[in-house]
């Protein structure tokens, strides 16, 4: 599937108009968002913040709509995470005066025509199968990862900077919870974004935050591993949502089996 969709040039226009005239910035109900500080950010930050809680918001109804299909781990730990992101993203709307775009109690219903594309891909692949819903999350999570990475080099802003960099993590941790399961069930994993190397790198690292698991490898310790996180933003997601989509085939390739990441350790890992 090669759907091509160019988002972030639309939301910096977006955002020009919210600047240029602040009353459009209001919420659903018409409140301004609190002590707005519009001026501290360039149009690109602020679009791409704005963007970013309805992107994240995908991936939380994603995981929530696995979670109640399977009813099985990681989704619905994960998809709490992906509300906490979500919450702390908000958080900054309200700081620099941007306002929602879509109504977050609206599952599946988006502002954005090409999230809203993306979301009806990623769950009729996901429903065809447990595996396949693992491997939509992987995919999510690796696109993820590189877009923070992406977002934390485009600005210099420290506030948008320290909400990345906790997104970055929270990613790397969920990437790795994804994985442990698909390999629990037999799949060696094969990155679907991100390089192998660079995939490899992170799941042979330990979870970066939360419960700490007493035992040795990355056997069920890693699921339901949550963390808090803060959220950012940054212009440089433009292709997040293209990339995600073209890269939506069935992601079971047959990856290095030299990593030896299926340990049996045990341990309590709290959300």
């Amino acid at each position: 599937m090669t759907l091509q969709y160019r988002l972030i040039p639309v939301a910096i226009a977006m955002s020009a108009i919210l600047s240029a005239a602040p009353v459009l910035g209001a919420g659903p109900n018409g409140r301004q968002p609190a002590q707005p500080v519009l001026s501290e950010l360039d149009p690109g930050e602020a679009a791409t913040l704005v963007f970013m809680r309805e992107e994240e918001r995908v991936a939380r109804d994603v995981y929530l709509n696995m979670d109640a299909l399977w009813q099985l781990l990681p989704f619905g730990n994960i998809a709490a995470s992906e509300q906490k992101h979500m919450d702390a993203i908000k958080g900054a709307m309200d700081k620099y005066g941007l306002a929602d775009p879509s109504n977050p109690d609206d599952i599946g219903i988006y502002f954005d025509g090409a999230l809203q594309r993306l979301y009806t891909d990623l769950i009729d692949r996901g429903e065809g199968s447990y595996l396949a819903a693992l491997q939509v999350g992987a995919l999510i999570e690796e696109v993820d990862i590189e877009d923070n990475e992406v977002a934390i080099a485009a600005t210099d802003n420290a506030d948008l900077q320290t909400i990345y960099n906790n997104l970055l993590r929270g990613s790397r941790n969920h990437l790795r919870a994804f994985v442990a399961e698909i390999e629990r069930q037999g799949v060696v994993y094969s990155a679907q974004h991100l390089t192998q190397e660079a995939v490899d790198t992170i799941l042979d690292t330990p979870m970066e935050r939360g419960g700490k698991a007493g035992g040795q490898g990355a056997g069920s310790q890693r699921l339901g591993m949550v963390e808090d996180a803060g959220i950012a933003d940054q212009s440089g997601l433009t292709t997040r949502v293209e990339r995600l989509i073209a890269r939506n085939g069935s992601g079971a390739g047959n990856g290095s089996g030299s990593k030896s990441r299926k340990g049996g350790g045990t341990g309590d890992c709290r959300a």
